[in-house]
C-alpha cells in the first residue's frame, strides 16, 4: 500500500529555518517523480518544488534560492530545507508522487503545517 507520511513542520519566526521530511512506503520514490505542494487557508494549491528521476529540480520563483528538495533514495526519503522564511510562506505542505512525468500527482500525504511568524 502506497503511503507518504510529512513530518518537520512546525512554528518559526521569520528568517527561520525548517526541514520537512516525507517517508514513502508501499513503492520506491527512485522511480517516481516526487514534489512538495502547500496551500495557504483560501488559497489555491501550488507547487513548491519538484525532483525529477534523473535528480534535476525545479522550484517555483517564489522559493527559489530559499527552498531545497532533496531525497534519501536508501531512506525512500523526500526532504524539503527551507531557509530564510517568510510569513507568506504558512501554509500546510505536501509531498506527493507520481509514476510519470506529464501526469497528474498520483499519491498525496496528509500534510505538514508551517506557521511563520513576522
Amino acid at each position: 500500500q502506497v503511503q507518504l507520511v510529512e513530518s518537520g513542520g512546525g512554528s518559526v519566526q521569520a528568517g527561520g529555518s525548517l526541514t520537512l521530511s516525507c517517508i514513502a512506503t508501499g513503492f520506491d520514490i527512485d522511480t517516481y517523480y516526487m514534489g512538495w505542494f502547500r496551500q495557504a487557508p483560501g488559497k489555491k494549491r501550488e507547487g513548491v518544488a519538484e525532483i525529477m528521476l534523473d535528480g534535476s529540480t525545479s522550484y517555483a520563483g517564489s522559493v527559489k534560492g530559499r527552498f531545497t528538495i532533496s531525497k534519501d533514495n536508501a531512506k525512500n526519503t523526500l526532504y524539503l530545507q527551507m531557509n530564510s522564511l517568510k510569513p507568506e510562506d504558512t501554509a500546510m505542505y505536501y509531498c506527493a508522487s507520481k509514476r510519470l512525468q506529464w501526469t497528474a500527482y498520483t499519491y498525496w500525504g496528509q500534510g505538514t503545517q508551517v506557521t511563520v511568524s513576522s
